[in-house]
């Protein structure tokens, strides 16, 4: 039986991401594995994770989490790295190949929209849920392809105001440019979409999980290795660069007063090894019942 049923039409949310954002977040992948690996690093640790086990790594992106988990499960253990966008997989492929681990494979996938052959012990992502166009869909997806009392465990980040790398940008480009429109194109509901304890417990037992639990995870994250890359960072990624993207020749023309406001803002920020900026995320846990 194969790992996954035949693929669905994309959705404009994974059009979006294949056609705008890739392109992006390869750019600037030194900064979002580096921030973002901060978190996963003080999950790993802890990560339920057992010699043989098999494991789904649901938005794995680049696949560095895929890889590492592969490692921590052993040759006798698989991992299946899934992921919308096709490029971020083979950049995947090529890495796991590189460091020769062999028990990983990664397949491009909707997850909202795949079903899971069940047989995993852990379904595990990293930033990756909070963009699902109907988070319960999703979530459900993922239970079902895990075994009875299989665990789930996800990294999604906490409220705005606890992610000023986040944040604390789009307020600036606000100031001159006006706010992205709901009809917009866009990745999914974005960032913060999970940020509530309370909804996110819904969404997980309506989805058929169990025994839900949050623990909270702050870093500091580097957002440029210097103010002007930071600068360019922001414009590009994010809520400040949907503004910006948004606002589309409005922006090109008010560019260096953006530029200059920005730089006012984030270079209070600035370390001798970076432009350092607080983040904030929920490690949440449920279980596939018996």
């Amino acid at each position: 039986m194969s790992q996954l049923a035949l693929a669905q039409p994309n959705s404009p949310y994974v059009d979006f991401w294949n056609t705008m954002l890739v392109p992006k977040f390869d750019q600037w992948r030194h900064i979002l594995v580096g921030g973002l690996g901060l978190h996963s690093a003080k999950v790993f640790p802890q990560l339920k994770l057992a010699t043989g086990d098999a494991v789904l790594d649901v938005g794995c992106g680049w696949g560095e989490t895929a890889i590492e988990i592969a490692r921590r499960v052993g040759p006798s253990g698989r991992v299946i790295g899934l992921d919308c966008c096709d490029a971020f997989l083979a950049a995947g492929r090529a890495d796991a190949a590189q460091a020769g681990v062999r028990n990983v494979s990664f397949v491009a996938a909707d997850v909202e929209t795949y079903a899971f052959a069940p047989g995993f012990d852990v379904c595990f992502s990293r930033f990756g849920t909070q963009f699902f166009q109907n988070p319960v869909a999703g979530l459900r997806n993922m239970r079902r392809g895990l075994k009875p009392e299989g665990l789930m465990t996800m990294i999604v980040w906490r409220e705005r105001a606890d992610n000023p790398w986040l944040e604390r940008a789009k307020k600036v480009l606000l100031r001159y440019l006006p706010p992205v429109e709901e009809s917009a194109a866009s990745c999914g509901p974005g960032p913060f979409s999970m940020a509530d304890p309370e909804l996110v417990t819904k969404q997980l037992q309506i989805a058929g999980y169990t025994d839900p639990e949050f623990k909270r995870i702050d870093a500091d994250v580097m957002v440029g290795r210097n103010v002007e890359e930071a600068i360019a960072f922001q414009l590009a990624i994010g809520p400040a660069g949907e503004v910006y993207r948004a606002a589309g020749a409005e922006a090109e023309r008010k560019r260096q007063i953006l530029v200059d406001a920005l730089r006012a803002e984030l270079q209070d920020f600035a370390r001798p090894e970076g432009v350092m900026m607080a983040s904030s995320s929920w490690l949440v846990t449920a279980r596939n019942p018996l």
